[in-house]
């Protein structure tokens, strides 16, 4: 490789200093990688995965300990809460990490990340009411959201671009497998000890990964500069020139918080609670209207922002951000919406339905792995895979959509597994896309964004999916159910019907439904049971109608990603590598 004296002139400069005209066109100097000892390497990507494993497991294992949870503690109006409210804090927090462990390093804030979710944890066992739950999980959340921030980008610390695929495929991997785990071994704790056992089950996973981490995780910015300070991180202000000092983006931070936490909250109220048009949602998405036109005003105007927009001047960026969006809003249509069908029209059980998921994340953990392995081998086209993934998983969709109430499980499961494929073939590319296209010293920022727009994509998804759902499935019951036994069933009775489809899902709601009709006289069980199918040829239209929407969706992501420019990935420099890079 040519010494810096030979680099090609450097572009123009924007607010988070130069970034190339063209991505991966390594126009700084700073965008070289310098490797790190073996032994450290493998032993800092063992915590890393480590690390993500624990964190993706808190947002699947309390969903089989719930009804224990308000069994002992109450609050069934506030339950959704617990898992909401982690959420919600821990993609609050991941663009604000990204960008933090770009200017002071990612060693402390990855242990210190640490040791904030194992308080949470600690904290969330220990808990005496519903509130006090929701609370610490919140906690736990903004621990999570910076293990989240810090697990991906510091893939970037260890591995050259050409060599991060793989990488980045086990960890997404990992991310699937704590998926299909955490419910199993939530309903294992659960019964065998406590629910407060999924919270403090953390503290013997993660001490260990924070002693790991205390001795072998690299401090990036002081071992680069002390193996090559010509290739140290400057610190640049607005025109890209050094400032000398650090400078902290605090107000940014805070109009970024005051956007994205009642945004968040907003949409979830607009699905579950209290409707796209009542005064919380609307009231919500205003406030964060608001706050997120200042945050922009404001980062255009600061020398560091939090979250700097000269990032979005690069196609390669904004596209693959873009398909991240696009895809991270389909997904939804399969993890919420694919337990639905086989306990609503298959008739599975609660517990089946779940288990369902299974081969569905398990053909995710495949793809990214498989994906991740050819990035890395077959030259890093990660354009190409990033449509083939997009296909399958269209795919998987689109015959998901065309399921009915006659389907087999083997069918059903065979759909879904063609979409989990895809879904994990499009994990590793997009991310890789990204970090190839910026400079090092803004890696951390730039890689945080791709979870961050999966995790607003996600959360659009399930709200916007899930008022199609309820609108089709209303209709939808009022074509299914015959006029004649519409006409000898109570209107109440109907209207409830039509509200949910809650009947088909939760055994009590039914032996309510039926004492219901049990009073209507001798027909009564048979106009219950013409009814039921009317209910579930509906929820079989409505979910239907939401795989189309999502496949729709996913056809988008292609599009954008057909216009993604395709870069050959940068390698590693040959810098002889200390004993120590701690």
């Amino acid at each position: 490789m040519s010494n810096i004296a030979d680099a090609p002139s450097r572009p123009e400069s924007t607010p988070a200093g130069p970034i190339p005209r063209s991505a991966g066109a390594a126009a700084d100097a700073d965008d070289e990688f310098i490797p790190l000892p073996r032994r450290q390497v493998v032993l800092t990507l063992a915590g890393v995965m480590l690390g993500m494993f624990l964190a993706a497991l808190d947002q699947t294992v309390v969903s089989t300990a719930l009804p224990r949870i308000v069994s002992d503690l109450g609050g069934l109006d506030r339950f959704t809460w617990i898992a909401t409210a982690y959420l919600v804090a821990s993609t609050t927090a991941v663009p604000i990490v990204g960008r933090l462990t770009d200017i002071y390093g990612r060693k402390y804030f990855y242990i210190a990340g640490l040791v904030i979710f194992l308080l949470g944890s600690v904290l969330a066992g220990l808990s005496q009411t519903m509130n006090q739950l929701i609370a610490f999980r919140a906690l736990q959340g903004l621990g999570g959201g910076v293990i989240f921030a810090n697990a991906f980008v510091s893939i970037a610390d260890l591995f050259p671009p050409a060599e991060r695929g793989k990488y980045q495929g086990l960890v997404a991997a990992v991310f699937g497998v704590a998926s299909v785990v955490g419910p199993t071994l939530g309903g294992f704790l659960t019964d065998t000890l406590s629910w407060h056992w999924i919270f403090y089950i953390n503290l013997p996973l993660g001490i260990p990964i924070i002693v790991l981490f205390i001795i072998y995780f690299p401090n990036t910015g002081r071992y680069r500069a002390s193996r090559a300070p010509h290739l140290a991180p400057s610190v640049r202000g607005w025109h890209g020139r050094e400032t000398g000092k650090r400078q902290v983006d605090y107000l940014g931070m805070v109009l970024l918080i005051a956007t994205v936490v009642p945004l968040l909250i907003g949409l979830s109220w607009g699905t579950t609670e209290y409707g796209w048009v009542s005064v919380q949602f609307l009231g919500f998405l205003a406030f964060a209207l608001v706050a997120g036109t200042l945050f922009v005003v404001v980062e255009r105007r600061v020398a560091e922002p939090i979250m700097p927009f000269s990032i979005y001047r690069n196609r390669t960026v904004t596209l693959a951000l873009l398909a991240i969006f696009l895809t991270g809003f389909g997904m939804f249509g399969g993890i919420i919406f694919v337990p639905l069908f086989f306990q609503g029209v298959l008739g599975a059980s609660a517990t089946n339905s779940g288990a369902f998921l299974t081969p569905m994340m398990l053909g995710m953990v495949f793809g990214a792995a498989v994906s991740g392995q050819t990035l890395s081998r077959l030259g890093g086209h990660y354009r190409l895979q990033g449509l083939i993934g997009t296909v399958i998983m269209g795919t998987g969709i689109a015959l998901a959509s065309r399921m009915t109430v006659d389907t087999g499980y083997v069918q059903a499961v065979v759909n879904i597994v063609v979409m989990g494929v895809g879904l994990g073939v499009t994990f590793p590319g997009y991310t890789i896309a990204v970090q190839n296209a910026v400079p090092y010293r803004i890696v951390g920022v730039a890689t945080s964004a791709t979870q961050f727009y999966r995790s607003i994509g996600g959360t659009l998804g399930l709200a916007v999916l899930g008022s199609v759902m309820t609108n089709r499935f209303g209709a939808a019951l009022a074509d299914a159910v015959p006029q004649q036994v519409a006409g000898a069933v109570p209107p109440e009775l109907l209207g409830r019907l039509q509200e949910s489809p809650q009947m088909l899902v939760d055994p009590s709601a039914t032996a309510t439904l039926a004492a219901a009709f049990a009073r209507l006289g001798p027909n009564g069980a048979a106009l219950l049971e013409q009814v039921l199918n009317g209910v579930r040829n509906a929820l079989t239209a409505a979910i239907s109608d939401v795989f189309l929407v999502s496949a729709g969706v996913i056809a988008l992501a292609f599009v954008a990603t057909l216009f993604l420019k395709e870069v050959p990935l940068r390698g590693r420099r040959s810098v002889p590598a200390p004993a120590d890079a701690l």
